[in-house]
């Protein structure tokens, strides 16, 4: 088996020598840092121009998913997350009881009628 031969392999053509620092212009740019309520820091980038309330209060941290803020001390609290309603559990919210039985007793007096069980 034969070695060497191929010496751009894994290069793309035209990329230059290796570290080549001069393709692009880098932009000025701000490092803001996010904290979890578990410690972890997540940096982001912006913009240097950017204005001061287009930077986002709060983030997703990608470490643990909670809320990330950019106080340190006072990181966001977990938004407590309500538990998956039923459709019954929504009619009962908006339905009295009383409503209920009454409702249900003329669903089946229509019914009975279409069945002609009056």
């Amino acid at each position: 088996m034969a070695t060497g031969g191929n010496a751009i392999r894994g290069t793309r053509v035209g990329a230059g020598p290796m570290g080549e620092q001069d393709h692009g212009f880098h932009a000025d740019r701000i490092a803001i840092s996010y904290w979890d309520a578990l410690g972890n820091e997540t940096v982001r980038y912006f913009a240097a121009g950017i204005p001061e309330d287009e930077i986002p209060d709060t983030i997703d941290s990608p470490h643990s998913g909670l809320p990330a803020g950019r106080d340190k001390a006072n990181p966001p609290a977990v938004a407590k997350t309500e538990p998956y309603k039923t459709h019954l559990a929504y009619v009962k919210e908006r339905r009295t009881d009383e409503e209920a039985e009454t409702l249900l007793g003329d669903a089946l007096t229509q019914l009975r009628e279409r069945r002609g069980q009056s």
